[in-house]
């Protein structure tokens, strides 16, 4: 219906659950936040002990886990569910005593373990990047699955010449298959005025 060249699955939850069917169903290129956060993770940790924080159903889904012995079966990973995170993001709340509370309790696996590096592995989470820094420390490495994705989308359209030409400013639309103006407002907060409106997406 919007001609995609290529598409992203840009949830790590959704991705976990059905980024294999979804590449082997659709004709165009699929790319999932799993992979390029992955192997970013194991470009950065100098020890080999890394972390990869997300949500209960990322984590359980060991999705994260398969990506990184795929990449490299040398590395000591700690991975821990953190719910409640998107929670207070979604909420906009992503400073205060009860952030930093819950951040502690939550993150004290992948403290103990002594990661250098460690994965936000949920699309939320970079907004709470202060407050998880705070709490790792700052020998630690914070690596969002989401900016690596964003890397690895633009090298595929570069490798494929998927691009429009460089002159030409791209638009942007944004559709929801839920509560759109519950989607409008919280884009909003979170994107600024870039998601000035959003529509439905029809899944009939």
């Amino acid at each position: 219906e919007h001609n995609a060249k290529v598409i992203v699955v840009a949830c790590n939850t959704a991705a976990a659950a059905a980024f294999e069917q979804l590449r082997a169903e659709l004709p165009v290129p699929v790319i999932s936040v799993v992979e390029p956060g992955a192997r970013a993770l194991s470009l950065a940790t100098r020890s080999g002990k890394v972390g990869v924080i997300g949500t209960v159903g990322t984590i359980a889904s060991g999705a994260y886990q398969r990506a990184l012995e795929s990449v490299d079966t040398g590395l000591d990973l700690t991975a821990c569910a953190c719910p409640g995170f998107v929670e207070f993001v979604e909420r906009g709340q992503t400073t205060g005593d009860e952030v930093v509370l819950l951040a502690e309790r939550l993150l004290a696996p992948v403290v103990n373990a002594g990661v250098d590096s460690l994965l936000l592995g949920c699309t939320h989470y970079p907004y709470l990047s202060r407050v998880i820094g705070d709490v790792m420390g700052p020998g630690v490495v914070l690596v969002s699955s989401a900016d690596e994705t964003a890397f690895a989308l633009a090298q595929l359209m570069r490798e494929e010449k998927m691009g429009s030409h460089p002159a030409r400013r791209g638009a942007h639309t944004f559709l929801s298959s839920g509560d759109v103006e519950w989607f409008a407002e919280l884009g909003r907060r979170l994107l600024g005025p870039e998601l000035m409106q959003a529509g439905r997406w029809s899944t009939n």
